[in-house]
């Protein structure tokens, strides 16, 4: 069940939907680390070190994209070995990723009710503009922002100020929705009310400061926004 809303929450005006092992699980790339020789064990090297890499260069105005550091990532965890066919096989996967069984009702739900709805991922614009028409949850959305550029990654305050920005809202009208504790951390600090789902994680960690709302799923986190007074 979705806990009880902090009292200083307010119901948002839009919601931003984190995208990556959120809207769009990466467990269906393991057969292609499996197709490239790589030991399934890689796989979750290779998630930490992209987020390590991102995180660093949220701190240090990094000038590169999403692609870059994901690259980057898998030729550290294979010692440089990966064959460039193979790397391209993963990469260009991450554009054809299934979508969350309830991502459809939860963003329907959330237009629904009649709040904006856009995207803020880490990834770059191309490939989440793939994924979100592959599957064709672009039709739910308002908007697909990115935030893979220099003193934009997240959890660094910029890319959440911006989103509100964007939308012409004050940070505290936004609401982030994510599977990632670190996100919701980022998006709290920024101002944004936070919604966080228990699909990746399955406990919140404990070194954050819980978020406004959270649910089993994509779902239970909107109704428990969408509840919110």
């Amino acid at each position: 069940m979705t806990d009880a809303p902090s009292p200083v929450s307010r119901r948002p005006d839009a919601l931003a939907f984190d995208v990556l092992d959120t809207l769009f699980p990466l467990a269906p790339l393991e057969w292609r680390f499996r197709a490239a020789g790589i030991p399934r064990v890689l796989m979750t090297r290779w998630s930490d070190h992209l987020l390590r890499d991102a995180f660093a260069l949220a701190l240090l105005d990094g000038a590169h994209t999403f692609e870059d550091v994901a690259r980057g990532a898998l030729r550290d965890i294979t010692g440089h070995q990966i064959a460039p066919a193979a790397e391209d096989a993963i990469i260009e996967g991450m554009s054809e990723l299934p979508e969350r069984r309830e991502a459809a009702d939860a963003l329907a739900a959330a237009r629904g009710a009649g709040l904006r709805v856009v995207t803020l991922g880490n990834g770059d614009d191309g490939p989440t503009t793939a994924l979100m028409a592959r599957s064709g949850l672009d039709a739910l959305v308002d908007g697909v922002l990115s935030c893979a550029a220099p003193s934009s990654w997240k959890p660094s305050a910029t890319p959440y100020l911006a989103a509100a920005e964007a939308l012409d809202l004050e940070p505290d009208r936004l609401a982030l929705v994510t599977a990632h504790g670190w996100d919701v951390a980022g998006g709290s600090r920024a101002g944004l009310v936070t919604g966080w789902s228990a699909h990746l994680e399955g406990r919140f960690p404990s070194v954050f400061t819980p978020p406004d709302v959270n649910g089993r799923d994509l779902f239970e986190v909107v109704d428990g926004l969408l509840a919110l007074k």
